[in-house]
């Protein structure tokens, strides 16, 4: 979710819900739930506009969560995002699962990385580009968030927390033509 509000709104909720699993020791469970819930809510687009419609009454909400998702997940998983139904906060979904699973992620020292690329890569690509990020990183695991971008032409873009590193076709011409400019202006 790119709405900075939105995002800063998550925070606390997803920080409760991390202290709580730790605290419960089932930070395991709520995490493997919602790295579940965030795929499907990725497959199920209509039901995240669905929650985030304020027009829907709460109880609208909470039927829907029971019906799609409730045998799916842990017991406290559901009852957290019964809470967020309740507190009119369920439309924040998307910004507290992202919130959370980075809060485990820095516990458990694993990187999220963003790479866009032109086409898709094979799996022997994505493991060999795993092992050296873990290498620059010193991450004990990797989790690549692959973005398909036609218009890079060739190559990819690996983005981090703090670094860009640019080994696209596009930004290799653009470097080029920078250059050319400068040569032929003499």
């Amino acid at each position: 979710m790119s709405n900075p509000l939105t995002a800063k709104a998550a925070v606390p909720y997803a920080r409760a819900l991390f202290d709580f699993s730790v605290e419960k020791n089932i930070m395991h469970q709520i995490t493997a739930d919602f790295q579940n819930l965030d795929v499907f809510l990725d497959e199920a687009s209509e039901l995240t506009d669905y929650l985030s419609n304020p027009v829907v009454r709460a109880s609208a909400k909470r039927e829907i969560l029971e019906k799609t998702v409730k045998s799916q997940i842990n017991t406290e998983t559901f009852k957290f995002l019964m809470i967020l139904v309740e507190r009119d906060r369920i439309n924040l979904l998307r910004a507290v699962i992202n919130n959370y699973l980075e809060l485990v992620y820095q516990t458990a020292s694993i990187k999220m990385i963003e790479v866009s690329t032109a086409s898709s890569f094979t799996n022997a690509q994505k493991n060999s580009l795993i092992e050296k990020l873990k290498e620059l990183t010193n991450a004990r695991e990797i989790r690549l968030v692959i973005n398909e971008d036609p218009s890079l032409i060739g190559g990819f873009l690996i983005k981090t927390e703090s670094k860009i590193i640019d080994f696209t076709v596009k930004n290799q011409l653009q470097q080029l033509a920078k250059h050319l400019d400068t040569v032929l202006e003499i």
